[in-house]
């Protein structure tokens, strides 16, 4: 038998965002910060119905622009939530009743201003260089893990 030592859940944490940031010594988040506005990014698009795919291309959008080290505290929630507009606009035929409702929860979940969010969707478009159309094989390992984690 093998006996694994027990390690403290916020020590594990505290590991792994410093084996990250050695990695990425560029990035201004930590890894825990980064998963968790990822999981906001998902509730807000269940909330809405918004298809796995489109959620899927939102984190390929935010991922992109955290790996460019476009990121910071202060502009965190608004590039999430930015990032989740721009693939609910760009992969769904979304009516303007519906836009409206997903700017409204965005604006709540992440506490951001609809004027700030609207300005900063063509900041994010310019920063992704308007590739909004992405490869399968980018949106592909984001789409099968959110479908995972809707049958569990």
């Amino acid at each position: 038998t093998t006996v694994i030592e027990y390690v403290k859940p916020s020590d594990l944490k505290k590991d792994m965002n410093e084996t990250f940031k050695e990695k990425f010594p560029h990035i201004k988040l930590t890894l825990s910060k980064i998963r968790s506005l990822k999981r906001e990014m998902r509730i807000v698009g269940e909330d809405c119905g918004l298809q796995p795919v489109t959620i899927a291309m939102a984190f390929v959008y935010f991922e992109k622009l955290v790996l460019q080290g476009r990121l910071n505290k202060q502009i965190r929630k608004l590039v999430s939530a930015a990032c989740i507009l721009l693939a609910a606009k760009i992969s769904s035929d979304l009516k303007k009743q519906e836009v409206k409702h997903l700017i409204d929860k965005l604006e709540e979940r992440f506490r951001i201003s609809r004027r700030e969010l609207i300005s900063f969707e063509f900041i994010i478009l310019v920063a992704l260089e308007m590739a909004l159309y992405l490869p399968e094989s980018k949106v592909l390992p984001h789409y099968r893990r959110l479908v995972q984690q809707q049958q569990v």
